[in-house]
């Protein structure tokens, strides 16, 4: 059996340290140079030029063309089914131990390449230094893990024997088939990567449909893939239009499953177009998505409240608030409501905001015009719903860059529009609660489930949010954001999608059917 040392953690890079400074710098430099490049389709190791691009633009800088992406239409689409399919014929039957070491290779040439990879995503989707650190590690995190679990998969599986003396019995887990995989563009490389590769390792192979906020990150994975001499075909990159090839890859009734990660109405829509079953199909596809939340910090009057002001705002506002485990609502016990709001809004106007190519600022932009457009309207909705304490006005920059200014909404009725709908930007609705009854009860007041946190000193409290907060992800006397690999596994419950737990050691059963085989002798 191919071993492994136990799973640990990648660590992030200190960037205080000036020599971690300077190689990322340097990164910078080395990416610049490449902006603006093509890139294409790529089905079975082709490289294939369709002549209809987008250009994926800097947020921080959106005269700025990172790169631009030929986008594959329905036929290509077909043609990267037939592919992995093809490919899969040979892939399923690949040894565990060969398609983990796969997954040992692409990690340690990530870990090399780690400021590569975060320079491209301070481009392209406008992370700080040390969120895109977070990201680069995580990807490297989930490739490490799942080889680990692979193995484990493979490993002979505990039974009770038959009463029957001349009969063997034993389940094997095998691969799937043929997937979609439809990653977000806030985590483009590290969710990207964990959904491909654990789907990969599992023994099936992928069809990779990027967001086309964040192709060209989706694009340097894919160099990396071909760089440790991944068979052609296991993976295939297809940029397309998502309402149309997107929805056409889904309904094909050659897909065997889908692994999303999204917003809530797209991971539904994927979910009803999954469950019909087209002329041909022999399977019931198997849906993976995680779809957001609407989550929520609750402090009481018995906690650290400096401690509770500083996890709201870093959970608020870390990537500006472009994360579905981002606190969007605080809720707060009325007796300390007005002291936890002063601290916050004191921290949250101290956050400085801006290109992110600088270390200086805390946050950059918001990913799109399309996301710009969307949470400014709800910093509008949130001043005739409450009061604005912090923010709340236009970014000096904005005319240069998709920039809003964190901001927090004071009073918000708990069933008010901003306190419900899921804003996924840096606006923040603070909420009064009569006691912390009443607070868990607005905790679980909406239709998501996915990430919480509950500030207490008191245990009686403590026992009784861990029993009541109905989410996915519950964190204690620390922000809600910050999920890492097998430490929290990650995935929410009702509208927050299948609670898939990404990161965590049922996450490959996804992936994979169980098959029984008794044998007389």
């Amino acid at each position: 059996m191919f071993n492994l040392p136990p799973f640990k953690n990648e660590p992030f890079a200190d960037f205080s340290d000036e020599r971690n400074a300077q190689g990322m710098l340097r990164a910078l430099e080395q990416v610049e140079t490449q902006l603006g490049r093509e890139y294409s389709p790529i089905i079975g190791g082709e490289h294939i030029q369709t002549g209809n691009t987008i250009d994926s633009v800097n947020p921080s800088q959106f005269a700025q063309v990172v790169g631009r992406v030929h986008h594959a239409d329905k036929e290509l689409a077909d043609k990267a089914i037939e592919t992995a399919w093809t490919a899969f014929k040979t892939w399923k039957h690949v040894p565990a131990e060969e398609r983990a070491a796969y997954l040992i290779k692409a990690s340690a040439e990530m870990r090399r390449r780690k400021n590569e990879f975060n320079a491209w995503m301070v481009y392209e989707v406008g992370k700080s230094w040390a969120e895109a650190e977070a990201d680069t590690a995580e990807a490297i995190d989930f490739m490490e893990f799942y080889a680990r679990q692979a193995l484990r998969f493979a490993e002979h599986q505990p039974l009770t024997q038959s009463p029957l003396k001349d009969e063997v019995n034993e389940v094997k887990y095998i691969p799937l088939g043929v997937g979609i995989v439809i990653p977000p563009w806030n985590f483009p490389l590290a969710i990207m990567a964990g959904m491909t590769m654990a789907a990969v390792v599992a023994g099936n192979t992928v069809i990779v449909k990027p967001s086309d906020d964040s192709p060209v990150i989706a694009a340097k994975f894919m160099e990396l893939l071909e760089q440790i001499s991944l068979p052609p075909g296991v993976v295939n990159f297809l940029p397309a239009d998502g309402p149309t090839v997107g929805e056409y890859l889904v309904e094909h009734p050659q897909t065997r499953f889908i692994s999303f990660t999204g917003s809530m109405a797209v991971g539904l829509r994927i979910n009803e177009l999954a469950a019909k079953t087209q002329p041909g199909q022999i399977w019931i596809k198997r849906v993976v998505a995680e779809m957001g939340g609407k989550d929520t910090i609750v402090v009481d009057e018995t906690a650290d409240l400096d401690d509770a002001a500083a996890g709201i705002v870093a959970a608020a506002f870390g990537f500006s608030g472009q994360k579905c485990s981002a606190c969007s609502r605080a809720v707060v016990v009325e007796s300390v409501y007005d002291e936890v709001l002063a601290k916050v809004a004191e921290r949250t106007k101290k956050l400085t905001v801006g290109n992110v190519k600088e270390i200086k600022h805390f946050t950059g932009p918001v990913s799109s015009k399309r996301a710009f457009e969307k949470i400014s309207s709800y910093v509008e909705i949130g001043k005739q719903e409450g009061r604005a304490v912090a923010g709340g006005e236009r970014h000096e920059l904005a005319d240069e860059g998709f920039f809003i200014q964190p901001t927090v909404i004071a009073d918000v009725d708990p069933k008010a529009r901003l306190a419900q709908e899921e804003v996924f930007g840096p606006v923040l609705a603070f909420i009064k609660a009569k006691d912390v009854d009443d607070a868990l009860n607005i905790a679980n007041n909406t239709i998501y489930g996915l990430t919480g946190a509950f500030y207490s000193s008191q245990r009686d409290r403590i026992e009784r949010a861990r029993r009541d907060f109905h989410v996915g992800n519950l964190y204690i006397n620390r922000k809600c954001t910050g999920a890492l690999v097998d430490v929290h596994p990650f995935g929410g419950f009702n509208m927050s999608g299948t609670d898939s737990k990404a990161g965590g050691r049922d996450y490959l059963g996804l992936f994979l059917q169980a098959k029984s085989i008794a044998e007389k002798m």
